[in-house]
């Protein structure tokens, strides 16, 4: 059988199936007032410690710094001459974060101690975004009974997906390029390596105004990046994945969006998880080393 076949069979049964569906289902719209999905965002406070609440954010952030650890520790001890498939894996994501990442980007020497920082938010990036597209029991808005225990349903979350983790990430990398770029420079000549070589007198002060406000920029491009894409792709999930059929009271729909939000899911997981990881560590290695640069 050839494949023009496969596939036309393929959709055939599709069709036939969504076909079906509309048939026992039915097509017509029912009310929905009981499903919120967009409580599964909400951060409930579980309990207090002083004044610091504990969410499901502080949990995700916890345990991705807990996964990121115990990884890199597991497989530093199991090092072998001849590496397994796990190592290997390890040593590519090795190369990335040294060459492509670090040293593209930064004089040799300011790569050497500079690594371990941008190493680290590639990775606690990656696991927090990696931990967000594993179900856990985190929504306590919606609860399931089970044997009698109210248990909260299983959830996508991400702390990633929470404006203020990026935001802190993003502070952090800001106040230490500026830093740097102070420390190299003296606070004057850093100032002055924001106006590119060849500007005229006259026009001096109104391209350094710009630069200055770009530079503020960053800090809300960085954050806003990795927000936007990790709640989006999330957001996206929960709708194809069941979430559109509930609030349009359509059973038939979901035959619809449900291959959707699988293909989306492993989009999701295979590419924009790391991508953005990815982003966020180059645009800091690229930030540091500008900061120190000779010229702007």
């Amino acid at each position: 059988m050839t494949t023009k076949a496969k596939v036309g069979i393929g959709l055939g049964l599709y069709v036939g199936t969504i076909v079906l569906f509309a048939i026992i289902f039915g097509w017509s719209r029912s009310d929905n007032d009981a499903f919120k999905p967009q409580e599964e965002f909400r951060l409930d406070a579980w309990f207090s410690i002083g004044p610091l609440d504990f969410t499901k954010a502080t949990m995700y952030v916890l345990l991705a710094a807990i996964f990121m650890c115990a990884t890199m520790i597991y497989i530093a001890r199991r090092m072998k001459q001849k590496p397994n498939r796990v190592q290997t894996l390890m040593e590519l994501a090795y190369s990335l974060m040294r060459d492509n990442i670090t040293r593209s980007n930064m004089e040799p020497s300011m790569a050497a101690k500079w690594f371990p920082f941008v190493a680290s938010l590639f990775l606690f990036i990656w696991f927090s975004n990696m931990l967000g597209y594993i179900p856990l029991p985190t929504n306590t808005h919606e609860k399931v009974n089970i044997f009698g225990a109210e248990v909260p349903s299983f959830a996508l979350y991400a702390a990633t997906a929470n404006l203020s983790i990026p935001l802190v990430l993003a502070l952090v990398v800001w106040i230490v390029y500026n830093a740097v770029g102070v420390r190299e420079k003296g606070f004057g000549g850093y100032i002055k390596s924001f106006i590119p070589a060849g500007v005229p007198g006259f026009l001096r002060g109104p391209i350094l105004v710009l630069e200055l406000m770009s530079n503020f920029m960053r800090l809300i491009s960085l954050s806003v990046r990795l927000f936007a894409n990790i709640l989006a792709g999330h957001l996206i999930i929960l709708f194809m994945g069941g979430a559109l059929v509930v609030l349009l009271g359509i059973e038939a729909l979901g035959v619809v969006t449900f291959p959707m939000a699988v293909a989306l899911f492993m989009f999701e997981v295979g590419l924009v998880a790391t991508l953005q990881a990815f982003i966020f560590a180059t645009l800091t290695a690229i930030y540091l080393g500008g900061a120190a640069a000779d010229h702007h």
